[in-house]
């Protein structure tokens, strides 16, 4: 049976699409020079069959595994990187991160206000556990936004400190509703920091971001990236883990903490997942652009309809994530249930609000993917609170996250 597709909502489409084609045209071109890039690193690694070969037991002498660490190295422009399925998430390695260029003492900067929310359990901002940032003496400061924007004075005055020696730069807007930062705004922000502390390290939360642009934060300043390998550089086929690029220290540090000192990057085996990070990551700069590409579309055709967007549908991308204003409840339900009913996975499912760990309210998930949780894959998630704002990200191909976000259309329309 056809997807069930009104003529109303199809003519909408259309005209979403025909607007949007200079967009389209410069998100396949960055796919396309993101794809060599990406190619180079391949071929100058040269990548055979033996590579895609997985380890059991402790994991020592993983060719694929070290690598494919070269490869992340060398496409992020970094001394060193780290790729393991032994991340669970995003947070995790940032955790790993922090603890890793962090000591008692230290102080933390976040630049760009409160990180994600599952973040702040990590540096003990809220009591999530035993284990976070603070319970093993290490401060928390965080530069406040002005006018929703970042604060390159604030930040300048709040990192002279001689303490401060981490400051986090949270790429992507989280839960909240500033723009989402460009590598450029990256780079001035990272240069505010060296002027006035030179000793610093500067992590970058890249979630959502990787292959969005041309470059990437580690060569614009930045001495760490970080992300998830369910989002953008997992290219839909990582069926877990993480990354971590950048300073060769500030990598070994990471390393000692996601395993224990002394054995760090030198153990860890990959179960046979090494051939679907090697695909997954060329598929990363095409299957990103998928992504965007059905941002831009559900931006266009909600503005159609009356909506507010963030990003709006004609400006520059700096990452997959696009909001959508309903400002009740209702109707973001609605849109959630809809992007549900658009996926290949657990279609008949109706996504319902619920108390999700590391959240402070509810939260309601949309979300059919054939990897769990992977943001890359169409998914729409939102805290249920004030102004309930839906956060939509992913579409492995454009046409399926198209349909989707149609699909999301009718179910809002449906009874109107």
């Amino acid at each position: 049976m056809p997807l069930q597709i009104s003529d109303k909502v199809l003519a909408l489409a259309a005209q979403a699409q025909a607007e949007l084609a200079e967009q389209f045209g410069r998100i396949d071109a960055i796919a396309e020079e993101n794809t060599r890039k990406v190619l180079a690193a391949f071929q100058k690694h040269r990548v055979a069959e033996a590579h895609f070969a997985g380890t059991t037991g402790y994991g020592y002498d993983d060719l694929g595994r070290d690598t494919l660490d070269q490869i992340y190295a060398d496409i992020f422009g970094t001394e060193d990187a780290l790729v393991r399925v032994q991340f669970v998430n995003g947070t995790h390695a940032i955790s790993c991160a922090l603890f890793g260029a962090l000591k008692p003492g230290d102080i933390l900067v976040s630049a760009v206000g409160a990180p994600y929310d599952t973040m702040l359990g990590v540096i003990g901002v809220v009591d999530k556990g035993p284990g976070s940032l603070k319970s093993y003496g290490i401060e928390y400061q965080q530069v406040e936004l002005l006018d929703n924007a970042p604060d390159p004075a604030g930040l300048a005055e709040a990192v002279k400190n001689p303490r401060v020696r981490a400051v986090l730069i949270q790429r992507s807007k989280g839960y909240s509703t500033r723009s989402s930062l460009s590598v450029s705004e990256i780079g001035e922000l990272c240069r505010v920091v060296r002027e006035n502390n030179p000793n610093a390290a500067i992590l970058v939360d890249n979630c959502y971001g990787e292959f969005v642009e041309t470059i990437e934060p580690t060569q614009v300043g930045a001495d760490l990236v970080v992300g998830s390998l369910i989002k953008n550089p997992g290219g839909g086929l990582a069926p877990t883990g993480g990354y971590i690029a950048g300073r060769y220290d500030l990598v070994e540090g990471a390393a000692m903490r996601l395993t224990t000192p002394g054995i760090g990057k030198e153990c860890g085996s990959t179960f046979g997942a090494n051939r679907s990070l090697y695909q997954g990551l060329f598929l990363a700069p095409h299957t990103t652009a998928q992504a965007v590409k059905t941002a831009v579309f559900a931006a266009r055709i909600m503005e159609l309809l009356g909506y507010q967007t963030e990003p709006t549908s004609d400006a520059v991308r700096h990452d997959i994530i696009q909001m959508i204003h309903f400002g009740a409840p209702e109707p973001l339900k609605k849109f959630c249930k809809g992007i549900q009913f658009g996926a290949p996975v657990d279609s008949y499912v109706t996504p319902e609000p619920w108390d999700m760990p590391g959240y402070d309210c509810q939260v309601i998930m949309a979300a059919g993917a054939f990897i769990q949780g992977a943001s890359i894959e169409l998914s729409c998630d939102a805290p249920m609170r004030e102004p309930y704002t839906a956060y939509l990200q992913g579409g492995l191909t454009y046409e399926s996250g198209k349909a989707g976000v149609m699909l999301a259309v009718e179910e809002l329309l449906r009874g109107e």
